[in-house]
C-alpha cells in the first residue's frame, strides 16, 4: 500500500441543529465562577463529628496488636473502630466482569496483615477534627515486618514475595489476530522499543470528602463520588438491606477517575451506623496524595514488523502492569492498554499481551484514559521510528496505516462509523504552520505530533444501561431526573441541551435533578467517557417518547399533520401552515384533559456483545474518539529544560453538544497530559511515596504551557445521543507521545520513559 491520498475524505461539519451546538452557558458555570457552588465539604449537620482513618506507615507487614484503649479515654472521642467492628469486612472486586481475574479480598479494615504503606488500619470519631487527628495518633498497632515486592516485573518472579496468597497476577489478557511471528520473519524491517510511564496523581482541586448521617433508618452519605451506586456496596459492608443505604454525590471538583472507586464512602457508613450521628470526612491533601489509587505504571515492549514502504505486517506488544497492592479497576484498565495497543493503525497480525501485576505500593485505578492512553507514547514512539527508519515522513507513514471504516481492528471487530484521524492530523499541521526557530545558543526546536484512538463507553460485555425520567410540569417547564454523577465537565448540563433541542423547552425553564440513589433512577458511573453515551442516550430517547406521546395532541389541536409540528422556544407550532403556536402550558393542560402522562421514565441499553478471553477474540468497546496533537518544543541541551512554545490539538466528536464544554475538555484533557508528560511523578521507594505533597509533585500552571489551541471536527457518526462522540478521556492521550516526537526531532535522541524530566533530557543530551 503506497497511496499519498487521505484515507478516508474531509469530514464536513454535522448539519447545524437549533441548541445542540451553539455555546451555551449553563448553570453551573455561574455557580462556580461566583464561588456558591456548594461542594461535598461544604456540607455540615447539628451535632456532627469528625472523622480521621489511622493508616499503616509499612508497605509490607503483619499486624500483632492493636491497643486503642488510650485513643477511647481522650475526651471528646465517640468512637473508634477497628476491623473487628465492620460487620463485612471484604470487598472483591471483579472489574473484568469475571472473565478470568482472580478474586482478591479487599478489606475495609486491615485486620492481620497490611500491604500498603497509608491502607487503612482503624476510624476515629470525635466531637472535633483536633481531638479526631490526636486520637488516630494515640491508636497504637504493633507490626511485624514482611519482605515486601516493589517492581512488577520482580513480582513476576516465581521466589517474589507474595502479596496476596492467590498470587502476584491478578489477569493476563491476550488478543491475537493472524500469525504475528511469521509476519515479523517476513518483514522488511522490524522496529523494537521499550516505553515506561509512571505513578501519577489525579491532583484533584478537590480532596475526598463527604458527610453522612441517619434518616428513618437509612444512612445517608452526601459525598464527593463518581459513583452511587456504591451504595450496594456500602450496605454489604454494614450486612443491611440496600434500601438502607443511600449515596448522594454533589457536584464534584474534579475526579478524574479518582473517586470512581469507594473513597470516604465505607467510613463514614461505619461511623455513621456506630455512633447513630452525623459524621464528617474530608482528606487532607498529604493524605489524599498518600493513600489514593494513582494512574497504572506501565512497562510495554513493541516489536512492530513493516514493508519497505512503511505497511504495517505485525504487531507484538507486552504490557505490565503495577495494579499495586489490591485489585481495583485493574483489570479492565489493561484490557483497555491491549485492545488499544496497536492505536488507530491496520494490524492484520498481532500478538498482544498485558498482565496486572500486586506489588506492595499504593493500589492504582482508574484514571482519565484508562490504560488506552499509556500505549500512546508506545505505538506513536514507533511510527516515527519507523518513518525514520525508512526515511520516509512521519505522517506519510500514518497515512499509509490509518484504520478506516470498514477496517478490522485487533480483536475481530469491525469498526463501523468514521475514522477521522487523515482529517485531525490534516487539521493539526495546518494549524501548525511554520516551525520556529530557536531562541539562541544550544536551544534546539523541534515538532512532533501523535494521534490516538480511545474508546468512551464501558466495555461491551458489562451489557451496559442508563435510565432517565422527564416531566413536563403544568407551567409548560420542564424537570429531568438521573443518577448522572458529575465531576465538572457538565455532565448534567448537556441533559438539557438534549432535551431542550427536542421539545422545545427554553434551557433557562429545564431542571436537572442529579446523583441520588433514592429519588433518581439509575444511570451507572460516571466514568469511561460513558455519560454522554450513556445517559445522554437515555434523555434523548425519553425525550422523543415523551414527545411522540404529546405530539398528537398538538396536531389535533392545531388542525395539522404530526410530521408538520415544530417543538421550539416553549412553543409548538404548525410549521407547514400558518406558523400559529401552542404554549407548552397549554398543550400540558389539554394533555391531562385526554389523561395523556407528561411524566415519563425510560431505559437505554447500550449494545451488547461477549469476548472469549481464551481466543483473545470478542467485541469490547461501543466506539472510539480519534484524534491528533501536535506540539513545538524548545530544549535547552546545556539544561535539558524542555519548552513548549506551541500546541494544537485536534479531535472528531461527532456531533458537538456544547463547543464550550468541548473546547475546555480538550484544552484540560491536553494541559493535563502535558504535566504527565514532562514533570509528574509519583516516586515510590521501597513502598513509600516520597512525593506526597504538592511541594514535591509538580504540576503544570498556566505560566509553564501555550495556551492549548483547538481545532473540532465534527464527522456525525459517533453513537452518542445525535451522533456524537465522547471527548472526556481522548484529549490527555496525546500530549506524551507529541512531546516525546518533537523532543526526539529536536535533539536526535528517543525519550522512552516518563516523565522527561530535564534531567533525563540532559542524559540524551550528552550522549
Amino acid at each position: 500500500m503506497t497511496q499519498t491520498e487521505p484515507v478516508t475524505p474531509p469530514l464536513e461539519r454535522a448539519a447545524p441543529m437549533r441548541v445542540v451546538g451553539q455555546p451555551v452557558v449553563h448553570h453551573d458555570f455561574v455557580d462556580k465562577v461566583k464561588g456558591t457552588q456548594l461542594y461535598a465539604a461544604d456540607w455540615k449537620l447539628p451535632g456532627m463529628l469528625y472523622a480521621r482513618v489511622v493508616r499503616a506507615p509499612l508497605p509490607s507487614a503483619r499486624i500483632t496488636a492493636v491497643d486503642t484503649a488510650e485513643a477511647e479515654a481522650l475526651p471528646g472521642v465517640i468512637a473508634v473502630l477497628t476491623a473487628e467492628d465492620v460487620p463485612c469486612n471484604r470487598v472483591i472486586e471483579r472489574a473484568s466482569g469475571g472473565l478470568g481475574e482472580l478474586a482478591v479480598e479487599m478489606p475495609v479494615l486491615a485486620r492481620d496483615r497490611v500491604r500498603f504503606a497509608g491502607e487503612p488500619v482503624a476510624l476515629v470519631a470525635a466531637v472535633s477534627q483536633q481531638v479526631a487527628d490526636e486520637a488516630a495518633e494515640l491508636v497504637e498497632v504493633e507490626y511485624e515486618d514482611l519482605p515486601g515486592v516493589f517492581d512488577p516485573e520482580a513480582a513476576l518472579a516465581a521466589d517474589a514475595p507474595r502479596v496476596h496468597d492467590e498470587g502476584n497476577v491478578l489477569v493476563e489478557w491476550h488478543i491475537r489476530r493472524g500469525d504475528a511471528e511469521k509476519a515479523l520473519a517476513e518483514a522488511d524491517l522490524v522496529v523494537t522499543g521499550e516505553y515506561r510511564s509512571q505513578h501519577a496523581e489525579h491532583a484533584y482541586l478537590e480532596p475526598e470528602a463527604g458527610v453522612g448521617w441517619l434518616e428513618n433508618g437509612v444512612v445517608t452519605l452526601r459525598v464527593s463520588t463518581q459513583v452511587i451506586e456504591h451504595a450496594a456496596a456500602i450496605a454489604g459492608i454494614l450486612e443491611v438491606p440496600e434500601n438502607k443505604v443511600r449515596v448522594i454525590s454533589s457536584y464534584m471538583g474534579g475526579g478524574f477517575g479518582g473517586k470512581e472507586d469507594m473513597t470516604v464512602e465505607p467510613y463514614l457508613a461505619l461511623l455513621v451506623w456506630h455512633t447513630r450521628r452525623p459524621v464528617r470526612m474530608i482528606w487532607d491533601r498529604q493524605e489524599s496524595m498518600l493513600a489514593s489509587t494513582k494512574r497504572h505504571p506501565f512497562v510495554m515492549r513493541y516489536r512492530t514488523g513493516v514493508r519497505s514502504d512503511g505497511t504495517i505486517l505485525a504487531q507484538e506488544v507486552d504490557i505490565v502492569g503495577d495494579a499495586g497492592a489490591y485489585p481495583y479497576l485493574s483489570a479492565r484498565v489493561l484490557f483497555a492498554g491491549t485492545a488499544l495497543s496497536c492505536g488507530p493503525y491496520r494490524t492484520p497480525n498481532a500478538s498482544l499481551r498485558s498482565r496486572a501485576v500486586f506489588t506492595n505500593n499504593v493500589p492504582t485505578s482508574a484514571f482519565r484514559g484508562f490504560g488506552a492512553m499509556q500505549v500512546t507514547l508506545g505505538y506513536e514512539s514507533q511510527m516515527d521510528r519507523i518513518a525514520s527508519a525508512l526515511n520516509l515522513p512521519p505522517a506519510e507513514v500514518r497515512r499509509r496505516n490509518f484504520l478506516a471504516k470498514g477496517d478490522t481492528i485487533p480483536t475481530g471487530e469491525t469498526l463501523d462509523t468514521a475514522v477521522a484521524c487523515e482529517e485531525t492530523l490534516r487539521r493539526v499541521l495546518d494549524r501548525m504552520g511554520e516551525p520556529p526557530a530557536p531562541s539562541g545558543p544550544g536551544k534546539r526546536v523541534g515538532r512532533g505530533f501523535a494521534c490516538n484512538m480511545q474508546p468512551y463507553g464501558r466495555t461491551i460485555w458489562f451489557r451496559d444501561r442508563a435510565s432517565a425520567w422527564l416531566s413536563l410540569q403544568a407551567d409548560g417547564t420542564l424537570l429531568i431526573r438521573s443518577g448522572i454523577t458529575d465531576l465538572g465537565a457538565g455532565q448534567a448540563a448537556s441533559l438539557c441541551q438534549i432535551a431542550s433541542e427536542v421539545l422545545g423547552v427554553p434551557l433557562a425553564e429545564i431542571s436537572v435533578y442529579i446523583g441520588d440513589t433514592a429519588l433518581n433512577p439509575p444511570a451507572g458511573g460516571t466514568f469511561a467517557t460513558r455519560q454522554l453515551y450513556m445517559s445522554g442516550n437515555a434523555v434523548l430517547h425519553a425525550s422523543r417518547l415523551l414527545r411522540d406521546r404529546i405530539a398528537p395532541v398538538a396536531a389535533e389541536m392545531l388542525g395539522c399533520a404530526e410530521a408538520e409540528l415544530s417543538f421550539e422556544d416553549g412553543l409548538v407550532r404548525d410549521a407547514g401552515g400558518s406558523g400559529t403556536g401552542l404554549h407548552l402550558a397549554e398543550l400540558v393542560a389539554a394533555c391531562e384533559q385526554r389523561e395523556v402522562d407528561t411524566a415519563l421514565l425510560a431505559v437505554w441499553r447500550a449494545e451488547q456483545g461477549s469476548f472469549d478471553p481464551r481466543l483473545g477474540q470478542g467485541d469490547s468497546f461501543p466506539d472510539y474518539t480519534y484524534g491528533t496533537h501536535a506540539a513545538d518544543v524548545e530544549v535547552d541541551t546545556e539544561t535539558g529544560e524542555v519548552t513548549v512554545l506551541r500546541y494544537v490539538a485536534s479531535h472528531d466528536v461527532g456531533r458537538c453538544i456544547n463547543p464550550l464544554r468541548v473546547v475546555g475538555q480538550i484544552q484540560g484533557g491536553a494541559m493535563q497530559g502535558l504535566g504527565y508528560a514532562l514533570m509528574e511523578d509519583v516516586v515510590m521507594e521501597e513502598g513509600n511515596a516520597a512525593s506526597s505533597l504538592f511541594a514535591h509533585y509538580f504540576i503544570p500552571t498556566s505560566m509553564d504551557m501555550p495556551d492549548v489551541e483547538v481545532e473540532i471536527v465534527e464527522s456525525g457518526e459517533g453513537k452518542g445521543p445525535l451522533n456524537a462522540r465522547g471527548i472526556g478521556e481522548p484529549p490527555i492521550a496525546n500530549s506524551a507521545a507529541a512531546v516525546a516526537n518533537a523532543i526526539t526531532a529536536a535533539i536526535g535522541r528517543r525519550p522512552t520513559r516518563l516523565p522527561m524530566t530535564p534531567e533525563r533530557v540532559l542524559d540524551l543530551c550528552q550522549e
